[in-house]
């Protein structure tokens, strides 16, 4: 039988309801500075739970406070997140949904305001701090850039540390799914492209050096992560930069089998973020669709591919999966429109009866 929106996805032994996912969506609003989740945080998650999506995905949580993209995002780093972390976990399973956590480090694109603030560099004379990155080269900033470090040997070690540790207190928070952040710019992007990676170490160069550290951090996780337990990577497929060296599928389909045979479950498909220009011309229904196909084609039928970008209507999002163009739908922005998505979708196709709907809201489908 073939799949369909409302199909299980069972991923080792955690089976998501459906084929939708909340998409990591930074809220930027910790507003103590200290990355710990909010009344806000819970309400956000917590909706989109009660809305019917198969796997309620965190924001990009930091690994270590420099790993924040702005001091207002969450952190996974210490107790007091554990403990924070584990009502809003709860509560995503009582409604049916799989609690799963983005595991991030911003590099150089972090120390930055919220959007609403003009997402302008903060210094650390004001809450920023010293941002890190494969190179010397900070973010290109109109206006001056936070300190800026380049990784040596021993700082990489405490940034692969960092992702081991807050695997652990994810999985002690209660998460069930933990997804590495290696998109849109960030530090584990910014070690894949050439456009970031200057290093001529074991670091940087060819293919093999610059997705060693994706590669390690993926080993530091899947180490302490339960092996029935899922882990998700999320890439981005293309720099669409076509003009200089720079990451381009190809590269992404040879790294997905490479993370395949580390114990990686499912690549969840962006693109771009590795510099101001690093975006399509044209973000369209469905624009990175075709990147998950071209993955979802070239790895192990062992590993399932995620698409992700402009799917905003139940129709989009059920015939990519019928179609065997990726096995789960991963829905940003039509959620922040619509917390109850999955349900509406289910009420448009004609499959009410194969999502929870909460006996609260009942009478109104």
């Amino acid at each position: 039988m073939t799949a369909d929106l409302f199909s299980p996805l069972e991923l080792r032994d955690v089976t998501a309801s459906n084929r939708v996912m909340v998409s990591p969506m930074c809220q930027y609003s910790c507003e103590d500075r200290d990355g710990v989740p909010t009344d806000w945080h819970q309400t956000h998650l917590g909706s989109r739970a009660v809305g019917g999506a198969g796997i309620v995905m965190s924001e990009a949580t930091g690994v270590e406070p420099r790993g924040r993209i702005s001091p207002e995002d969450t952190g996974i780093w210490s107790a007091e997140q554990i403990e924070a972390w584990r009502p809003i976990t709860d509560f995503i399973t009582e409604q049916g949904s799989v609690p799963a956590i983005q595991l991030a480090h911003a590099g150089r694109k972090a120390s930055k305001s919220r959007p609403w603030d003009g997402s302008e560099p903060v210094q650390p004379a004001d809450g920023g701090w010293e941002t890190i990155g494969p190179s010397g080269q900070a973010w290109p900033y109109d206006q001056k850039a936070p300190p800026h470090q380049r990784l040596d040997q021993a700082a990489i070690e405490d940034v692969i540390d960092g992702f081991r540790t807050g695997a652990e207190n994810a999985l002690e928070a209660g998460f069930e799914i933990a997804e590495v952040h290696a998109a849109h710019g960030y530090l584990l992007h910014e070690f894949l492209s050439p456009v970031t990676n200057d290093r001529d170490d074991a670091y940087g160069g060819d293919f093999e050096s610059r997705t060693r550290l994706l590669r390690e951090v993926v080993t530091a996780v899947r180490d302490v992560w339960p092996e029935e337990n899922p882990i998700f990577v999320r890439i981005s497929a293309t720099d669409w930069l076509s003009d200089r060296d720079s990451w381009t599928v190809d590269q992404s389909v040879r790294l997905a089998g490479d993370l395949a045979d580390r114990g990686v479950d499912l690549i969840d498909v962006s693109s771009g973020g590795i510099a101001p220009a690093s975006h399509p011309d044209d973000a369209g229904p469905g624009y990175q669709v075709s990147f998950a196909e071209r993955i979802d084609e070239g790895t192990p039928e062992s590993l399932v591919v995620g698409a992700v970008g402009a799917i905003t209507t139940p129709q989009q999002a059920t015939q990519l999966i019928e179609n065997g163009r990726a096995d789960l739908a991963i829905v940003g922005r039509e959620h922040l429109r619509d917390p109850y998505f999955t349900i509406r979708a289910a009420d448009e196709l004609d499959a009410l009866d194969r999502v929870r709907v909460p006996p609260q809201y009942d009478r109104a489908f």
